[in-house]
C-alpha cells in the first residue's frame, strides 16, 4: 500500500544523492481552487496534440490543495499503450528556491501497458490502482510539503522503501524528462507566458531507490539506461542493481 511517508524526497538533479525530508505545512484539509479555465484549456490541447485523443478523465470529488484529475490515452498507431496526464499540479505554483531557473508549474504522466484495467473496480485494487494513486500523490506532494519537483528527483516509498502493493516490485518513482516525444511535448505552452513542465514518472526497485540514495542521480541514469527504461510502465521488469 502506499505509504504516508512520501514527504521523502532523494533529491538529484545530476549527481545528487541523499534524502531530503518535509515536514507538512497543513494540519488538515484545504479544498483546492480549482484549475484556471485558460490553463485546463492549453493542458486539453496539448495532450491531443501531442498523445492523441483522450478516451477518459478519472476526475476527483473532493480535493485537498490541488484537484489532480489523471487524462487517459488510449492506445494508438505511435503509442500502443495508455498514457496518463494529470491536470491539476500546476493549479499552485511550487516553492522552486531560486537560482534553479525552471518553471515552478509541472505535471505528470506515465504510460501502462494497452491491457492494464482502468475500470472503478481496477482502481479500488491495490495491485492495479496503485500508478494513478502514485500519480496523483506526488502531483500533491511538493504542495503539501513546500517543496518543489523536478528532473531527477526521487520519491521512495516510505523510509525503508517498500512494494506500492502486494505483488508489486516497485517502492518508489523517480521523475525524468519524457523519452521518446518531440521536445516541444515536454513544455506546455498556456499562452499568457505560463510555462508548465511536463515529467514523467518512472517506478523504480528498492534496490534502485538505494542506488540513487547513495551513489547519486548519475548511477541510476546509468542503470535505467541501461535497462532500456522509459517512463512505459514494464511490471515484470526485473530490478537492475
Amino acid at each position: 500500500m502506499l505509504s504516508t511517508a512520501l514527504g521523502y524526497v532523494a533529491v538529484g538533479e545530476v549527481s545528487g544523492a541523499g534524502i531530503v525530508r518535509h515536514e507538512p505545512r497543513y494540519d488538515g484539509f484545504v479544498a483546492a481552487a480549482g484549475q484556471r479555465q485558460e490553463v485546463a484549456e492549453a493542458i486539453d490541447r496539448h495532450v491531443a496534440v501531442h498523445f492523441g485523443p483522450v478516451a477518459f478523465v478519472l476526475h476527483e470529488i473532493a480535493s485537498h490543495l490541488v484537484g489532480v484529475h489523471v487524462y487517459v490515452v488510449g492506445p494508438t498507431a505511435e503509442r500502443p499503450n495508455q498514457t496518463l496526464v494529470t491536470l491539476g499540479m500546476s493549479e499552485r505554483p511550487m516553492t522552486v528556491p531560486e537560482g534553479h531557473g525552471i518553471s515552478p508549474y509541472a505535471e505528470l504522466m506515465l504510460c501502462l501497458p494497452a491491457e492494464w484495467p482502468l475500470t472503478q473496480a481496477a482502481l479500488q485494487d491495490e495491485r492495479t490502482g496503485w500508478p494513478v494513486r502514485v500519480l496523483k500523490q506526488v502531483a500533491r506532494l511538493p504542495h503539501e510539503y513546500g517543496t518543489w519537483i523536478g528532473e531527477w528527483h526521487s520519491v521512495p516509498n516510505g523510509d525503508p522503501a517498500m512494494p506500492y502493493a502486494p505483488g508489486t516490485p516497485f517502492a518508489g518513482v523517480v521523475v525524468t524528462p519524457m523519452l521518446n516525444v518531440r521536445p516541444e511535448a515536454r513544455t506546455i505552452d498556456v499562452g499568457d507566458g505560463t510555462q508548465i513542465e511536463l515529467l514523467a514518472l518512472v517506478p523504480l526497485h528498492p534496490a534502485e531507490v538505494g542506488l540513487k540514495v547513495s551513489q547519486g542521480t548519475d548511477a541510476l541514469i546509468a542503470a535505467l539506461d541501461h535497462g532500456g527504461v522509459s517512463q512505459l510502465l514494464d511490471p515484470t521488469r526485473p530490478s537492475l542493481v
